[in-house]
């Protein structure tokens, strides 16, 4: 197969479903059709990052039963080639808030259970500074630290917006005293970025896709980010805890509900600094009702972190549009 001209042709089409980070496009070829991934340039970064994609994709291969296969990689030009996944992606049938198929749930725990098995020893390398496994601890700060450092250098630019929502300047160190006493659980593989848009369900059975935020953590963290991003009803969240503590190792699943709070704090702190900067600039390019649909997310997403910060939940989309006002008018 010539894979330059798969890329160029990837390149030249008009359909494609893109994320923060990366474009996705189906192309047709005689053997079948695939998916070619190509890096978004000039993305911001703001998340945390260690692994390159591909590198994680041939980790997980022996162990998780429904991913993405890798087929190509190219360094120049950048991108992946990957095997098409038929199906439909679950935001498009479900979306955020909703209840969920019931066997997604079951899935769901499938993954991170398969994610847990596999070895230390078979995982990628870390940087040298990454804590060790057990440190919860140390992950959870290490976590509070890059989302402070995401702020401190949007701060110049931002800082006026920070301000008019009422972000504080140290936004996370209402979090550091309670980082000490977390329960020291063994790290796993962490997908980290479990959501409806990366979720395939094919014929009964769900597909996970876009595994670029892989990690190598704490594994109630990956619980934490999956709740915060599916915004699951009560009875869906509560099951499929229990599923998750019946199924995984018991090591893995230690410690009390707070800590799990604890998490869900963080994720929802880093969404409000993190959307705060990306609607910004969104917003310059939205109409009137993309403009609309932007600003009432922002409004959730900063009321609930408003609530962390044991301020109210009090903004409001005319409060938020008057402090996003210049970015509109850029």
């Amino acid at each position: 197969m010539n894979w330059l001209e798969l890329y160029e042709q990837a390149q030249g089409s008009g359909e494609a479903a893109a994320g923060y980070y990366n474009r996705n496009v189906g192309v047709s070829t005689p053997e079948g059709k695939v998916n070619v991934r190509i890096p978004l340039e000039g993305a911001d970064v703001m998340d945390v990052r260690v692994w390159n994609e591909e590198d994680v994709l041939a980790c997980i291969r022996p162990y998780v039963a429904r991913a993405p296969e890798l087929r190509h990689v190219s360094l120049t030009p950048r991108f992946q080639v990957h095997h098409f996944i038929e199906g439909r992606v679950l935001d498009g049938f479900s979306p955020r808030g909703s209840a969920v198929p019931d066997h997604v749930i079951g899935d769901v725990v499938d993954v991170m259970d398969q994610l847990a098995r596999i070895p230390q020893e078979k995982a990628l390398p870390l940087p040298s500074d990454w804590p060790a496994s057990g440190d919860s601890s140390g992950f959870g700060r290490l976590l509070a630290r890059l989302t402070q450092e995401i702020y401190d250098a949007h701060r110049d630019e931002y800082g006026p917006v920070f301000a008019g929502l009422g972000i504080p300047d140290e936004p996370l160190a209402v979090l550091e005293p309670r980082w000490g006493a977390v329960t020291g659980r063994p790290f796993v593989v962490l997908h980290a970025d479990l959501h409806r848009k990366n979720m395939i369900v094919s014929d009964g059975a769900t597909w996970f896709l876009d595994w670029e935020l892989a990690l190598w953590g704490d594994p109630l963290y990956e619980i934490a980010v999956h709740f915060h991003k599916m915004d699951y009803p009560d009875h869906q969240r509560a099951g499929l805890l229990r599923q998750w503590r019946t199924r995984l190792p018991e090591k893995c699943t230690a410690g009390p509900d707070a800590e799990l709070d604890l998490y869900l704090a963080h994720e929802r702190i880093k969404s409000a600094i993190v959307d705060t900067i990306r609607y910004s600039k969104q917003l310059a390019e939205a109409d009137e009702p993309g403009r609309e649909f932007l600003v009432a997310r922002l409004v959730r997403k900063v009321n609930s972190a408003r609530t962390v910060w044991g301020e109210p939940p009090s903004l409001t989309p005319d409060r938020i549009a008057r402090v996003l006002a210049p970015w509109v008018e850029r």
